[in-house]
């Protein structure tokens, strides 16, 4: 008889379990399922970021309409960890924290970086993924492969408390439609949240023509987003207003009803640079479907009309700080169900001016307050091949008295 770790074998099972132990070495990728008795598991609490709104270590979606500033309201949060100040319940944050922020739309530069010091940030403790170095060589950040890689960066820095992925949808490596392409991808973000005890907040829009639906079922693409995500939280706008709602739409580990209102202003901070901040206006009651309800409209039955598009247009121009490249912009409107061209066309009754302000860099919309003045302006929707512009046209007889003085001209 052979004793095994205090057990008794009879000699038969003794050898047929020293076969099994050898086959199993033998076998290197061999698959084996783990199993855990509940009895050896400790109870954790959930541990909150902001009490019953963002939780660490868990993935959380924000989702809404464009115009509503997910970005600014995400960053405004941001701005919280940083500082070790008060959340917009005003619940006062337990630790000062560490924020990663991957975005693809906004640059850091003119962008992020004047919103976080309009919300009050810690700089020191904000971080921006700009690439990737391969083989010596700098390409760009692509979520749905390179977050393993985002481990090891992070440890470098000294942790991470918040990582704002913006949109999330680009972390999808594959159709954002499909379920599985979906949970595949978001697994690892999930995984990166646990392992660094960091709350994550996906930024996505809603999909065009669910108003008055149940507000998870409205965040575009695959339910898998709402369905992997232990907390999503929704935006709306006010008609004709410049409020703006904050809503738990689903939590599977706390309270899934009460809102936040907010509302946008734009400072001025140094250099003359203008760049907007979610202010916080005070605590709201109800279901998420409740608080929506009560600041949107029906869309008609054609999914939206022209006056959709043009307060669409002029809410994603403010949250951008009055100016926006057209590129992003024309993502923005796409992305929220709208036709590009329908855009162009209300350009010009609504004032909005597009501009290059330095040769070969981007158009930029302008809202009509925030446009630069500037002695040539070319056009967007056509193409010049002068080198130098032409000189404004004019009678003869003012040439020639022009002659007696100078002319300027500017390259």
């Amino acid at each position: 008889m052979k004793i095994i770790e205090g057990f008794a074998l009879e000699p038969a099972h003794a050898a047929l379990l020293a076969e099994r132990t050898a086959s199993r070495a033998m076998i290197e990728d061999a698959r084996v399922v783990k199993i855990r008795c509940g009895a050896s598991i400790k109870p954790l609490a959930i541990d909150w970021l902001w009490p019953g709104w963002l939780p660490a270590g868990k993935l959380t979606i924000l989702a809404g309409a464009a115009g509503t500033g997910k970005t600014t309201l995400a960053l405004g949060l941001a701005a919280t960890i940083t500082t070790g100040g008060r959340w917009p319940d005003g619940a006062v944050t337990k630790r000062k924290g560490n924020v990663l922020v991957w975005s693809s739309e906004d640059v850091a530069d003119d962008t992020l970086v004047p919103r976080l010091i309009a919300s009050g940030a810690d700089l020191n403790r904000c971080h921006f993924i700009e690439g990737i170095v391969q083989h010596g060589e700098s390409v760009p950040f692509d979520p749905s492969q390179d977050i393993p890689e985002l481990h090891r960066a992070v440890e470098r820095i000294g942790g991470v408390s918040l990582l704002i992925i913006d949109p999330i949808v680009s972390a999808v490596a594959g159709d954002m439609h499909r379920a599985n392409d979906v949970r595949r991808s978001l697994q690892a973000v999930v995984d990166f949240a646990e392992a660094h005890s960091c709350a994550v907040i996906g930024i996505t829009h809603f999909a065009k023509g669910g108003a008055g639906k149940a507000p998870q079922d409205r965040v575009i693409g695959s339910q898998a987003f709402g369905a992997l995500a232990r907390m999503v939280l929704v935006t709306a706008k006010e008609e004709d207003s410049t409020r703006r709602v904050l809503a738990r739409a689903k939590s599977n580990i706390a309270p899934d009803d009460g809102g936040v209102a907010y509302s946008l202003d734009l400072v001025t901070i140094a250099g003359g640079i203008a760049a907007t901040h979610a202010v916080w206006d005070g605590i709201i009651e109800g279901t998420a479907r409740e608080i929506l309800g009560d600041v949107e409209t029906e869309e008609n039955s054609d999914g939206g009309t022209s006056d959709d598009l043009e307060q669409m247009l002029k809410d994603t121009l403010f949250d951008a700080g009055g100016s926006m490249t057209t590129k992003a912009l024309m993502a923005e409107v796409r992305d929220s169900g709208h036709s590009w061209d329908t855009a162009k066309r209300l350009k010009k009754s609504m004032g909005i001016e597009s501009k290059k302000l330095s040769m070969g860099g981007p158009w930029m919309w302008f809202l009509p307050a925030t446009s630069p003045r500037r002695e040539h302006e070319g056009s967007e929707e056509r193409t010049h091949n002068n080198v130098l512009p032409s000189l404004p046209s004019a009678h003869p007889s003012e040439i020639i008295a022009g002659l007696t003085g100078t002319i300027e001209v500017d390259i």
